[in-house]
């Protein structure tokens, strides 16, 4: 009996075991300190050029979202020349401006195309380094979407600048649902009361089975609850956009924002 029972306690044991190696590598938490060095690097852009088509294939990203919508005040153009793209002082140079009837274009760039070829990734963490155009009308953005939009739409926003609200910018956790209803979770990241959305600054996110953290410059600044549509592959989208507002006559014409480099990395 008692062989029997030690038995069975090894096996029990080795069973917990197994359940929770295989619970910290699915859910892949760090915590809320933010390492790189400790984690792989999957995905980079440094843009010393640019691998940039209206649609691809074979390239880095498509100048369209992959389901094809345009949002806000400016439609997002396909690459002419150097507009709306452009490598300047090493950096990827997104120019918003008004075309020759005065209709506001700008660029937009996503890691996958339409048929979800590209880059995308389950849980890690994900960087864009930039400086941002300031002023009123101008909304640039860093973004990740879910590949799987068959029964909602699983959306993050890292970043979005409104030029005409200073001070701050927003990080949403959004899951727009088929049927119409919508789930979402919000904060206002006061960074620019002190920090200039001008000057080069880091914004990133983690994501795991558990969480949502967002940084700013490496540092904490919001974590909210995951949800389960946003536990899976999710893929990368940069804009420079304009409000579909008032305040789009005061954009200055043109607007630039600046990307030095975007990474992603998956926990070891």
């Amino acid at each position: 009996m008692t062989s029997r029972r030690a038995f069975l306690y090894a096996s029990v044991a080795t069973a917990l075991v197994a359940i929770c190696d295989t619970k910290v590598a699915y859910a892949g938490d760090t915590g809320d300190a933010l390492d790189v060095d400790n984690m792989t690097l999957t995905f980079q852009d440094a843009f010393d050029t640019l691998s940039i088509s209206a649609w691809g294939p074979g390239t880095r990203w498509i100048a369209h979202t992959p389901w094809n919508g345009d949002f806000g005040g400016a439609r997002f153009a396909d690459p002419s020349g150097e507009f709306p793209f452009a490598v300047q002082d090493g950096m990827l140079r997104i120019t918003a401006a008004r075309d020759s009837e005065g209709v506001w274009r700008s660029g937009l760039i996503a890691s996958v195309d339409s048929d979800g070829n590209g880059f995308a990734q389950q849980y890690g963490y994900f960087e864009m380094r930039a400086r941002l155009p300031d002023g009123p009308g101008v909304w640039p953005a860093f973004w990740l979407i879910g590949k799987d939009r068959s029964k909602a739409t699983a959306e993050i926003d890292v970043i979005e600048y409104y030029g005409d609200k200073p001070g701050a910018y927003s990080s949403t956790v959004h899951v727009w649902h088929r049927d119409g209803r919508h789930d979402s979770d919000y904060s206002r990241i006061k960074a620019f009361a002190t920090a200039n959305p001008a000057d080069m600054h880091r914004y990133g996110v983690k994501i795991d089975s558990d969480f949502i953290r967002m940084y700013f410059d490496g540092s904490l600044v919001w974590k909210t609850k995951v949800l389960p549509e946003h536990r899976q592959p999710m893929y990368i989208l940069i804009d420079l956009g304009i409000v579909d507002g008032i305040t789009k006559v005061a954009a200055a014409d043109p607007s630039f924002m600046f990307v030095d480099y975007v990474r992603a990395y998956q926990f070891r």
